[in-house]
């Protein structure tokens, strides 16, 4: 148990920048004391405890704002950063070094008893702010949920999800970091799929508008009339990709 509460307050150092030393994380963070009185809850469900067990989580509830049901899973070194919100569901599964920050849901979107209902995050999943993981599936190893991103399906190892309905990052452009700690799911290099494929289509206007330029000039050289594009109806590149950021 104490072993167990030593690697929780180290894994709470090393991925958060504002804790200062054990003792302040001891004591001043909910999502710790959240995931102790998990245990306690947990292990009074499984030995048949179950009033006491939901009664536990209850008061973690009341004491951290943090809603763990004592069936849900929950690995080792697990941090709830901030926390207040957070909400975890029954077959949830937790793995070892995953990151969860305030206002998460891991949910069900069936009412069967007695069924796998909420999902499962493997080994060192980020999920960001605000997201909802929703359903019976596997978020892989390392993945990465964005702040908000609505989550119904399942999402790779080492991949990105980000945006309502989530959208997945191609798993080969995360290889290099997919171990690195994100906070709130974010990456460094504004991996929104969406953003990248209307980036792509700007730029693509743009070329086609340049083509057509060089394209007037060639016939008006030529002899050939051709009305040129007004400057107030060019595409501005620049500009639209600061609305697209």
């Amino acid at each position: 148990m104490f072993s167990n509460l030593r690697e929780d307050i180290q894994s709470i150092i090393e991925r958060d920048p504002a804790a200062r030393n054990g003792w302040e994380v001891l004591t001043c963070y909910p999502g710790l004391h959240a995931v102790v009185m998990h245990r306690w809850a947990h292990a009074c469900w499984y030995a048949g405890f179950k009033w006491l067990g939901r009664f536990i989580s209850y008061i973690a509830r009341i004491v951290t704002g943090i809603e763990i049901h004592p069936g849900a899973t929950i690995g080792r070194r697990v941090f709830i950063d901030h926390g207040f919100g957070v909400v975890i569901g029954e077959t949830a599964v937790v793995g070892d070094d995953c990151t969860i920050y305030q206002g998460v849901t891991l949910g069900g979107t069936t009412l069967v008893a007695g069924t796998k209902r909420h999902p499962t995050l493997e080994r060192g999943v980020i999920v960001g702010a605000g997201a909802q993981v929703l359903g019976a599936f596997t978020v892989g190893e390392y993945a990465k949920i964005g702040s908000n991103a609505v989550v119904v399906k399942p999402v790779p190892a080492g991949a990105t999800a980000v945006g309502n309905p989530a959208h997945l990052v191609r798993k080969e452009e995360q290889a290099r970091s997919a171990q690195m700690f994100a906070a709130y799911g974010v990456t460094p290099n504004g991996d929104d799929p969406l953003s990248k494929a209307l980036r792509n289509l700007i730029a693509h206007a743009a070329a086609q508008d340049e083509q057509i330029e060089r394209l007037c000039a060639t016939m008006k050289a030529a002899g050939i009339a051709c009305q040129r594009m007004d400057e107030n109806d060019k595409l501005d590149q620049a500009q639209l990709n600061r609305l697209v950021d």
